[in-house]
């Protein structure tokens, strides 16, 4: 009896001596958060710096919040070799302490966060990659090729077979060219958006795919509306219900938005509001780099297609230029978001692409159909490319600065030179494609890397996707579309008509007859 006594006395001792441990552990911790509440020490450091055991120390055993660690921590031990956990005297810092017990204070409040870890993102094994990709009777015939060649041969046969096609679409005319921006633009957009799902990882929410579509459908109808309003401004006026949707077009677009965004709203599910307003943001994202620029391609069609196919063919030979000097000449690393362009590639590139775009500008200028802008007939009932050049298309002379004249008069050249006026814009059009232009390619360079894939699809072998190819035309079309309206755009004849059917009825008459007042003093119109 007095034996049991005894051991009943030790346990209660003991049960005190635990007790005020425990209560200095704590004291001790909560110090430490004190000190530390601005830069607390990350978990995995506390635990690589102690060691673990095959048995559970006893402290261990008794504080809970370690418990609870370690035992999620076994598997640690299994990747990195049987070790001990030793921290001074104690198993654990106090500092280890806190923080193992803030993290389980966190893992039970997950339920107010989003209940996906989107760290670590790697998306290399979900979004194909084409620059490795080659048809199979290619691969065959090139098995006994080393890598490097193999692929240099492969973007070869591919980068010609894309330019047989574009110079198949700029014969098919205008409504070719904008089937075929049309249909890059939704692949693009298909592409860029498949790695927003990929990153958020959310698939089974409702609607959200649908929504994404929604939205470059409404986009469209806005940016293509306007376009068809200025072109085709007398057709439409003639047709009552088309001639509503030209007065109210901004109206019915922006109610088409608002229509997505009710939508949206009513299809937010709660612990997922943070990802589905991500996929929002990424969504206009997308749109402002799809679809805007496409809207600027087509209307520098209409503008003649001599602004759409030397900018077009210049960002292609930059880099086309670029990747020949830097294969063959490359040592110097250029940017790091895009560790195989070079300095020698870039600078090569540039200074061949000038000179390319002055030739082939050179070239088109002396055919109308490249340089009259595009507009409908209401006599043939189509699209029509016909007119007297402008200007801006005809031979001039200009005489050199006196710098230049100088060093021509060294080797005997002349002082003057015979040129069309548009190959000075394409010399500035080719300065932007060259230095500025392959920054679009840096920039899709640096969001792949940023979730770790290669390409951005697989559609062209040796490329990768679409938007791997038309990342830098996208930049060119906004900068010749500012161009234009900057320094070469004068007003057009379906603008005007469009703005004139708008004005009320006693202002188009008032207009009538100052026009024709004008017309009579100038001696074009004689009335008897």
């Amino acid at each position: 009896m007095a034996e049991c006594e005894l051991r009943q006395r030790k346990k209660e001792d003991d049960g005190e001596i635990n007790l005020q441990e425990d209560k200095e552990e704590m004291k001790s911790a909560e110090q430490d958060k004190v000190h530390s509440e601005n830069k607390p020490e990350p978990i995995d450091d506390c635990i690589q710096s102690c060691v673990v055991t095959n048995t559970m120390p006893h402290l261990v055993r008794r504080y809970r919040p370690v418990h609870k660690i370690y035992n999620a921590y076994q598997n640690l031990r299994k990747l990195k070799g049987p070790k001990h956990w030793y921290a001074g005297s104690n198993y654990f810092s106090n500092q280890a302490s806190f923080n193992f017990r803030t993290n389980n204070y966190r893992r039970s409040k997950k339920e107010d966060f989003d209940s996906e870890d989107d760290k670590n993102i790697d998306l290399s094994a979900k979004i194909p990659s084409g620059t490795n990709k080659m048809p199979q009777i290619l691969e065959t015939l090139l098995s006994g090729i080393s890598e490097r060649w193999r692929n240099w041969i492969i973007r070869g046969i591919f980068g010609w077979l894309m330019i047989g096609l574009f110079c198949l679409l700029c014969y098919g005319g205008p409504l070719a060219l904008m089937i075929a921006v049309l249909v890059v633009q939704v692949k693009c957009f298909e592409e860029i958006i498949n790695i927003g799902y990929s990153v958020y990882r959310i698939h089974g929410l409702p609607w959200f795919r649908s929504l994404s579509w929604y939205f470059l459908m409404a986009s469209n109808y806005f940016f293509y509306g306007e376009s068809l309003v200025d072109i085709f401004a007398v057709v439409v006026n003639r047709t009552e219900y088309l001639k509503m949707l030209i007065t109210y077009h901004r109206f019915v677009s922006f109610s088409l938005y608002i229509a997505g965004l009710v939508w949206f709203v009513l299809s937010l599910v709660r612990k997922y509001y943070m990802k589905q307003f991500s996929l929002f943001a990424w969504t206009h994202v997308c749109l402002l780099i799809v679809v805007s620029q496409s809207y600027f391609i087509i209307r520098n069609i209409f503008e003649g297609l001599i602004w759409f196919i030397v900018p077009v063919s210049m960002i292609i030979l930059n880099d086309i230029w670029a990747y020949v000097f830097g294969f063959f000449f490359g040592r110097t690393p250029l940017i790091q978001v895009s560790p195989k362009k070079t300095w020698e590639g870039f600078i090569g590139g540039g200074v061949a692409t000038v000179i390319c775009g002055i030739i082939i500008s050179y070239f088109l200028c002396q055919y109308p159909y490249f340089v009259c802008p595009v507009e409908y007939s209401e006599k043939f009932g189509k699209m029509i490319i016909d007119c007297e050049p402008s200007p801006l298309y005809t031979l001039h002379e200009y005489v050199l600065p006196e710098f230049i004249a100088r060093a021509m008069s060294v080797f005997g050249g002349p002082n003057k030179i015979t040129i069309y006026p548009f190959m000075i814009h394409a010399f500035w059009m080719s300065l932007f494609s060259s230095i500025i232009g392959p920054f679009g390619g840096f920039f899709a360079s640096g969001f792949k890397r940023a979730f770790k894939i290669k390409d951005f699809g697989d559609v062209i072998p040796g490329h990768g996707g679409i938007m791997d190819r038309f990342d830098c035309q996208y930049l060119m079309a906004t900068f010749v579309n500012v161009y234009i309206y900057s320094f070469v755009s004068t007003p057009t004849l379906q603008k005007t008509v469009q703005q004139v059917i708008n004005l009320r009825p006693e202002e188009q008459l008032q207009l009538f007859y100052v026009l024709k007042g004008s017309l009579e003093s100038r001696g074009i119109l004689n009335v008897q």
